[in-house]
């Protein structure tokens, strides 16, 4: 049986100071002369010496290892113990220790773990660039960067993790390139400094003065203030949940250095209860011992813990080691247990007698714990499938079958087209996990020149059947769904080929110009949507369906509107909870069964995925209940419309900057604020193009209907395109946000927010002046105001004529934009009635 060591630490060379001794136990001093005597002892070295075919005897195994050498013994304690791969956790301090690569002399496949606290200390080992003393947030950025700078192995967008920080911590957002093989997990001995005990909410303030105590003890640095240990814990814990890395704890037993009774997994409450980690795996290594009970209740009540144990626990002796064992897996769920031998310094240490074992009895559990779960947990490729020699006459023993233990048995690779329309293609989860993970699927050039009439290229895109790119999942979004137990939906990045983005990606396209914006004026833009939607139910007359009908006539945030179909909202909300995605309210609109959800602000690349997200509940949760739920922006010509409006806003180093700096500014917003949203207004016929992309959506913006008509802004003008907001909390006579009014439900929101944060680009490299507010109906100025297009072929003709958002979407996908948009027009100038159909794709 082949193993996967899931945590272990480097071999040093013969010549270090390291003494073998020290290889069967952990004593140190005078201490260490009472080790021989210990039933642990004498079993590894009695193994040991078996091994090599010599005397038991510490004398008679150290001239075997000084005679056949290093790379001699290291080949036989490998291939007897079986191990095909090993995590390393390199922050042990060992003398001349080998690198990693050294250790592929073994095995072919070699992980590194990073430890966490060692990282934050080589950091305050060294000095400032300008030798001043360390502040909590120059540590900080520079803990960010150091870890950038190291290569995770499923991670392909770091920078999405690097702007999360900027929200926790106040920190610039930074950009990595492309890399992987390399980092399989983090790791945390705060066990060993302050105590599992970890406050997920320390403050900056204790932090830093956690950071000065440590400072002040000199050096070598050794981070044990807890404040500090609980902040650097919390922000690699973010980093793991992002990255989809597993974060390994040292639990319970270790050397004196440890407070046992504070090494106690049962203390990490607070972190399994903090639903930002929730669905980071958390690693308790060494079976706890003496919790390993505590362990194996925490594996069965928190989907996020895995257990980690060691057969030959140095400490314990056979009995103590089945006993430990047993209580392991009382309650844990065999798919949540790892093997690992925590080996360290020499090769003796990775050898592991199985004699003691008995698996014949459970050889699947077995497979699970000594391989299968960690390749899986790990996302390893040991370039072989263990147990390949006679596992592969049953299904059942195969890594990745189609219904895995949670249930997943497929899942849907998302994307929106240039149209707006949600699009998805489908495969058996083993497939996703061993092919598509990788490689993607593929997928026609013609897929982002679709209309919302037909599926076929739009002509005038420049795009064809001929050509195909990959759908490339972006993991960081993968998601269970809720309403479909056994499934799960990703959304897709478009590749040419892997590691190679297509032009016409939405999504990266919005990367880019968010790159841009923070590359040019450090400035990241936060977007927060409110969806508008009707609830349509069948009508039906004598047996006969007829049509889709409102499921009432409820006025404006009807209390009894909102009542009646709660039950549904509920189960909305729910969904959306498990998916991550924030929502801040919900009532019933204006409209015949028309209602609202507002959802929380992000970065606009996360408040996008977020939109498409909640769409898919939403639409989900009313067909379960047999309703039909529809985001078209006209669904009756004689109600109100139904928008998607979008709330904006600048942050910088975690700061809201879009907000100005005090009351004497004369629109409560900043400079910067003022001239980003002169950019936007100054661009709005053209964005319409893309926030309003049908022939229907002019039917809802029209005057008097709160969809903003006329190209202007206003104070709290809900009548205006663009209106500032000064919502509860924000003091009087500032503003937190812009809304645009005139962005609707059949926008793909990745390329509105693209020509969005265009505009407002434009506006800050030009320093465009801000108009004045419009603080009445725009309606009423009829002829002094204009209006904005008041069809889809007059902003359609405003983004040909508009040559910033040409450059800055790029060429290619502006054009597929316009051909698009053309085709509707065309099509719908042609079928007068079809837009009736919209409800079935919207």
């Amino acid at each position: 049986m082949e193993l996967v060591d899931s945590h272990a630490h480097n071999i040093v060379p013969l010549d270090s100071s390291f003494p073998f001794i020290n290889s069967l136990s952990e004593a140190t001093g005078h201490a260490l002369a009472f080790s021989p005597h210990s039933l642990s002892f004498k079993r590894n070295l009695r193994d040991i010496a078996q091994l090599y075919g010599t005397e038991s005897s510490l004398d008679a195994v150290e001239q075997y290892r000084r005679s056949f050498g290093l790379q001699d013994i290291g080949s036989k304690c490998f291939e007897a113990a079986g191990i095909s791969a090993i995590l390393i956790d390199d922050g042990l301090k060992l003398d001349k220790k080998h690198d990693l690569q050294w250790h592929k002399n073994f095995v072919p496949f070699v992980g590194r773990i990073l430890r966490i606290e060692r990282l934050a200390e080589e950091i305050l080992e060294g000095e400032m660039p300008d030798r001043s003393t360390w502040t909590l947030d120059v540590f900080t950025e520079t803990f960010l960067r150091s870890l950038r700078s190291y290569p995770f192995k499923i991670v392909t967008k770091i920078y999405m993790v690097i702007f999360y920080f900027s929200l926790i911590c106040g920190l610039k957002k930074c950009h990595a390139p492309l890399i992987a093989n390399e980092i399989v997990g983090l790791k945390s001995i705060a066990a060993y400094r302050s105590g599992l005990e970890i406050n997920p909410h320390v403050t900056k303030e204790d932090a830093e003065a956690g950071l000065s105590e440590v400072l002040q003890s000199g050096k070598p640095v050794r981070v044990a203030n807890k404040s500090l240990v609980d902040y650097i814990f919390t922000l690699s814990l973010a980093v793991a949940s992002q990255f989809d890395l597993p974060l390994q704890i040292h639990t319970g037993f270790g050397d004196k250095d440890l407070d046992l009774r504070l090494s106690n997994p049962l203390h990490l409450r607070k972190i399994l209860e903090d639903k930002r980690f929730s669905s980071c795996p958390i690693v308790l290594l060494h079976a706890s011992y003496p919790f390993s009970k505590e362990a194996s209740y925490l594996a069965s009540v928190y989907a996020q813990v895995y257990l980690d144990f060691r057969l030959a626990i140095p400490k314990l002796s056979i009995h103590g080691m089945i006993s430990s064992v047993k209580e392991l897996l009382e309650l844990a769920p065999i798919k949540k247990v790892m093997f690992s031998t925590d080996a360290y310094a020499t090769p003796e240490t990775y050898y592991l007698d199985l004699s003691d074992l008995s698996i014949a009895e459970a050889i699947e559990a077995a497979k699970d714990i000594f391989a299968r779960n960690a390749i899986q947990l790990y996302k390893i490729d040991i370039g072989r499938k263990p147990f390949d020699s006679k596992a592969s006459e049953s299904p059942s023993c195969m890594i990745g079958t189609n219904i895995q233990e949670d249930g997943v048995s497929l899942v849907r690779i998302m994307w929106v087209d240039t149209s707006g329309q949600h699009r998805c293609r489908v495969v058996q989860k083993k497939r996703f996990d061993d092919v598509v993970k990788k490689n993607g699927i593929g997928l026609t050039f013609a897929c982002m020149a679709m209309s919302s009439a037909a599926d076929a290229p739009s002509a005038g895109t420049n795009l064809t059947g001929t050509g195909e790119i990959r759908l490339m999942p972006d993991l960081l979004t993968v998601r269970k769904i809720p309403w479909k137990k056994q499934e799960e939906m990703v959304l897709a990045d478009m590749h040419l080929s892997p590691g190679e983005p297509w032009e016409y990606c939405p999504r990266e396209a919005l990367r880019r110009v968010s790159r841009l914006l923070k590359d040019e004026f450090n400035l990241v833009m936060n977007a927060g949507f409110e969806n508008e939607f009707f609830l349509l139910k069948k009508l039906e007359r004598e047996g006969k369906e007829e049509n889709w009908v409102p499921i009432d006539s409820k006025p404006y945030c009807s209390s009894s509107g909102f009542d009646a179909i709660s039950t549904l909202f509920q189960e909305i909300i729910a969904a959306l909870n498990a998916l991550n995605v924030p929502v801040e309210q919900l009532h019933a609109e204006a409209g015949n069964g028309q209602f609202e959800m507002a959802l929380g602000h992000s970065a606009c690349t996360y408040a996008a995925d977020n939109l498409i997200f909640s769409r898919e509940a939403v639409r989900a949760v009313a067909n379960k209940h047999e309703l039909l739920a529809t985001f078209v922006p006209k669904y009756a010509l004689d109600d109100i419309g139904s928008g998607s409006h979008v709330h904006l806003s600048l942050w910088q180093n975690g700061k809201n900057v879009f907000t100005a700096s005090d009351a004497s500014s004369q629109h409560g917003m900043s400079k910067v604020g003022e001239e980003f949203m002169a950019g936007v207004l100054a661009h709005l016929p053209s964005i319409l193009a893309l926030t309003a992309p049908l022939p229907n959506s002019y039917d809802r913006i029209q005057p008097n209907t709160w969809s903003g008509a006329y190209w202007c802004w206003g104070k709290e003008n809900r009548e205006a395109p663009i209106r500032t907001a000064c919502p509860p909390g924000v003091p009087t006579g500032l503003v937190s946000n812009f809304e645009i009014k005139c962005f609707d439900g059949c926008a793909n929101p990745h390329l509105g927010l693209v020509a969005i944060a265009a505009a407002g680009i434009d506006g800050l490299r030009n320093h465009l002046p801000l108009p004045e507010p419009i603080d009445e109906n725009p309606a009423t100025l009829d002829g002094k105001l204009l209006r904005l297009p008041t069809s889809l072929s007059e902003s359609v003709e405003a983004l040909e004529n508009d040559n910033v958002l040409r450059e800055i979407i790029g060429e290619k996908l502006f054009i597929a934009i316009k051909g698009v948009r053309k085709a509707e027009i065309d099509y719908y100038s042609r079928n007068k009635e079809a837009y009736k159909q919209l409800i079935h794709r919207y």
